[in-house]
């Protein structure tokens, strides 16, 4: 199966103004950025953070003891034996810009690849008005260049990856951050391309609006049978906000009889 390719055709912008994320060439519509802080009606901050593959139980954090200004947060990714680069490790902080306030808590929840995390704080120095320092103090953006994750210490850092397999098929990985198997999930396959499209119906409490995720990898060979779905079966599952696509070969169950 050394004819055995897989590109991702989606990091060709569709349009002169770019991708509509940087953050992910998939990533049609919804909240941009790997990040998002924003300053809540009640004064707390919402920090958003896209970490695709890590379990709901597997994220850690804590707030600086010394200056309680920021969190720290990191998590591993689920290893399923696919990936031949391994797990991914992320690490990275968000909170306070400012010297007027201080943190007093944080309620975190990690979901469908995406840590949301409600952070109260409180005044400690007198500022007549309302404090909209964070960190980070930027949000995502477009543009004609995708991203590597930011908070990524160890692993893949792109929002895509493709492999062949040991048996002759091909494992490719999508990041989806907040998708989940219950939401809106399309796998459309011809001879030699594999189309997917991912819609998030749960919206998060504090975010504008859902995402939309679309797709479209060349999965084709060169061989002497270039027909994908003759050749290969298809299965797909979304785990922890990252779809993953298996392209299996099938089992030849002709016999030559004399």
């Amino acid at each position: 199966m050394s004819g055995f390719r897989c590109i991702d055709i989606s990091t060709i912008p569709s349009d002169r103004e770019g991708f509509y994320a940087t953050n992910n060439q998939f990533q049609k519509s919804g909240p941009k950025g790997f990040i998002e802080v924003k300053v809540l009606e009640n004064n707390n901050l919402y920090v958003r953070v896209d970490l695709p593959g890590v379990p709901d139980d597997g994220i850690h954090h804590r707030v600086d003891a010394v200056r309680q200004k920021v969190v720290f947060f990191s998590g591993v990714t689920f290893n399923d034996g696919y990936e031949k680069q391994g797990v991914r490790e992320y690490s990275g902080t968000a909170g306070l810009g400012c010297d007027c306030c201080e943190i007093t808590g944080v309620d975190a929840k990690m979901k469908d690849g995406v840590l949301r995390m409600i952070v109260s704080r409180v005044k400690v120095k007198d500022h007549e008005n309302k404090c909209t320092l964070t960190v980070p103090p930027f949000t995502g953006k477009s543009g004609r260049r995708v991203e590597d994750h930011p908070f990524v210490v160890r692993g893949r850092k792109g929002a895509f990856v493709g492999e062949s397999t040991a048996d002759g098929g091909l494992f490719f990985a999508v990041d989806m951050p907040g998708v989940s198997n219950g939401d809106d999930v399309e796998i459309l396959a011809n001879e030699f391309e594999v189309r997917f499209k991912a819609e998030i119906k749960n919206v998060g409490e504090h975010d504008e609006s859902g995402r939309i995720y679309l797709g479209t990898v060349d999965a084709s060979d060169s061989s002497s049978s270039p027909d994908l779905l003759k050749t290969h079966s298809i299965t797909a599952v979304v785990n922890f906000g990252i779809l993953k696509i298996l392209l299996k070969p099938r089992v030849n169950t002709n016999t030559n009889k004399e």
